[in-house]
């Protein structure tokens, strides 16, 4: 397949899951190897996860398929720019490209604007809208000493 082909295949996840009042119009694949390993859409509404956007949805199957946490050797097709959330997972997902469709810009004339999120995130955590206060307790730091001193630990 080509990459005309992985993104037309993104484009009609989107189509297709949306016009089934899945989710959104948003559709992705994850591709290894010159094929599709994994497909993902918007499952917001349909499963009442707000974190279910076509770009984590993939990668969730893509990893589960492939039985690992990170898809160095993937690539991702996605038919709109990643928001926030979908651009974090896809980099700890450590997927080595990323080729869109759609803008954000474009997203945002339909509803979907994250233009705040985006600027939410550039901001200190106390200049943010939704509070963020630090609460410290007396055991808060033991989970970390215990990771950074552990020695067979995984690291992602």
């Amino acid at each position: 397949m080509t990459e005309q082909a992985f993104m037309q295949r993104a484009v009609a996840l989107a189509l297709e899951k949306m016009r089934a009042n899945s989710g959104g119009p948003f559709g992705a694949v994850i591709v290894r190897n010159g094929a599709i390993i994994a497909e993902g859409w918007n499952e917001v509404t349909s499963s009442n996860d707000p974190t279910a956007h076509a770009e984590i949805v993939a990668i969730r199957r893509a990893c589960a398929l492939l039985g690992v946490f990170n898809l160095l050797d993937c690539d991702i097709y996605t038919s709109c720019e990643p928001c926030p959330m979908c651009l974090s997972a896809i980099y700890w997902a450590r997927l080595r490209c990323i080729y869109y469709a759609n803008t954000r810009l474009e997203a945002s004339k339909i509803g979907f604007d994250d233009e705040f999120i985006y600027n939410e995130v550039a901001r200190t955590p106390e200049l943010r809208k939704i509070p963020h206060i630090r609460l410290l307790t007396e055991d808060a730091q033991a989970a970390f000493k215990e990771w950074a001193a552990r020695p067979e630990k995984i690291r992602y």
